[in-house]
């Protein structure tokens, strides 16, 4: 593990895919305590491919993911609970129980890794629900909740355990401009006061620019640029950065418009 402190997260020769197909090949990249730390890329890239390594959902074909100095790869029993404890993560769809109160689906981490009383966990959970500006919807039920109500539940129950690290995946998927832009205040603001750790999957350009520290792209099945998303967006010598940056079509779509059939 790198010597250096200010590291949270440090993947290094991270090989992953599924049915001996690879998918990802040579990823290496550090994120930095507090950061807002965005991976990028096109539909099918691998961004949630790499989202699934970097929570332990599945063993990597090979390499390594440190989470401050332990390997998440190799840990295993309490090691690797407490490593896992350590984030929390808001997946695509927010998947809240339907059958539960927003309030029951935040207090959820709560019931299976502590031992407080109830009427702690209660106020832990109306807590986390104030933290995301959702305290008055606690009783209400997710099929009554807008789409990105749902998401700031979510994220609620992600950081019920107080986790050091939110993974975020595509966060803003499905949202009008106006509510996207409303979560991407809230990813800020809790990185900034409570400095918490982002890992965000998106291809949201609007989202990238607003709340990234700095990102990665992929494409290729590795990492093909890294760097703030000004910078890669004015600077990038890649094309293919170049064309997701200034959402240009890829050249044989371009030919194709101005020399329609």
């Amino acid at each position: 593990m790198s010597a250096n402190d200010d590291i949270m997260i440090e993947v290094k020769n991270l090989q992953a895919g599924y049915g001996g197909q690879i998918i990802l090949q040579d990823i290496n990249f550090q994120v930095r305590y507090g950061e807002v730390f965005v991976i990028i890329g096109r539909s099918g890239s691998g961004k949630s491919t790499l989202l699934k390594q970097l929570i332990g959902l599945y063993q990597p074909m090979a390499g390594e993911v440190w989470i401050e100095g332990k390997n998440l790869v190799t840990a295993a029993g309490r090691e690797r609970q407490e490593l896992l404890r350590q984030f929390g993560v808001l997946y695509q769809g927010g998947a809240l129980f339907g059958s539960m109160t927003v309030l029951e689906n935040v207090r959820l981490p709560l019931n299976e890794f502590t031992d407080l009383p109830d009427l702690a966990k209660d106020l832990v959970a109306l807590f986390k629900l104030k933290l995301v500006g959702m305290a008055v919807s606690a009783q209400s039920m997710p099929s009554e909740l807008s789409g990105g109500m749902e998401k700031r539940a979510a994220i609620a129950r992600a950081m019920a355990l107080d986790p050091r690290i939110l993974f975020l995946d595509e966060p803003s998927v499905g949202l009008d401009p106006i509510t996207s832009a409303e979560l991407d205040d809230l990813i800020l603001r809790l990185a900034h006061y409570f400095n918490i750790t982002f890992v965000i999957v998106t291809h949201e350009l609007e989202s990238i620019h607003a709340v990234a520290s700095r990102v990665i792209m992929i494409a290729d099945r590795t990492i093909i640029a890294e760097g703030k998303p000004a910078e890669l967006r004015d600077h990038a010598t890649d094309p293919r950065v170049r064309r997701f940056f200034q959402r240009e079509p890829a050249s044989e779509l371009a030919a194709n418009r101005a020399n329609p059939p």
